[in-house]
């Protein structure tokens, strides 16, 4: 297990030594699965927002609606968040409710691509019910669950999966690369701030040529504000 993860820890058995379920999530567990650098460590908890503010002495709100609570441990924060469900989604971006739970399956099952969707315990075993480790070992990008549902939820996750491609020179799976050829008019109720983060990350990947030829043959570049007529610019740059 990698030193970042196990400066986390005394946050994990916290939870743990009190008899709550808590896990390693997200982007952290997918870099160290592919031996990339780690970025932010993010956990998950069954505990309440309150349980966490209360188990610990420094904490920050940053969305206790949403289940987030910042966790100050020593000289690192770590996001801990409650596991949750999302339902009711306002312009194909957030959730208008939030459910807390008790499964860590349900909580995972939210989330946008497979390789996103793993989880790691303390001794550093993975926990993967949609398939992220077979979809790195193949290099694909590929959502959990219908990719329709998941770009209902929130259109940008559309755009993040091309940046996938970008960033870690993997494929798009075909029925991923269909569902936002068909739902990609959704992305333009994501706003301009938010898509142009997103983009400026596609651009810095390694795969950039094979991510912008993407965004041609979904036809998702004509959702980004001053790119509809700019197809050949795009297959030019790529």
């Amino acid at each position: 297990m990698e030193q970042v993860f196990i400066k986390a820890l005394p946050v994990l058995n916290t939870l743990i030594e009190v008899g709550h379920q808590a896990y390693f999530v997200g982007g952290a567990v997918r870099d160290s699965y592919m031996k990339r650098a780690i970025g932010d460590v993010d956990i998950a908890t069954d505990a309440a927002p309150n349980e966490v503010e209360r188990l610990f002495k420094r904490t920050v709100d940053v969305g206790k609606e949403h289940g987030t609570i910042i966790v100050l441990w020593e000289d690192e924060t770590y996001e801990v968040t409650t596991f949750r469900t999302e339902s009711d989604y306002q312009d194909y971006r957030r959730p208008s409710e939030v459910h807390f739970i008790t499964s860590l399956e349900e909580d995972l099952k939210r989330r946008d691509l497979t390789i996103n969707a793993m989880a790691m315990k303390t001794d550093g075993e993975l926990i993967d019910y949609f398939g992220g480790r077979q979809d790195i070992d193949h290099q694909l990008i590929r959502t959990v669950g219908k990719p329709e549902d998941r770009f209902q939820e929130d259109a940008l996750r559309m755009l993040r999966a091309i940046r996938f491609m970008s960033q870690l020179g993997f494929a798009l799976s075909e029925e991923t690369a269909a569902a936002i050829e068909r739902s990609r008019s959704l992305l333009r109720y994501v706003s301009v701030e938010r898509k142009t983060v997103e983009f400026e990350k596609l651009l810095q990947g390694k795969s950039c040529s094979s991510a912008l030829r993407m965004m041609v043959k979904t036809g998702l570049f004509e959702e980004l504000p001053g790119f509809s007529d700019k197809k050949e610019h795009l297959l030019y740059a790529s």
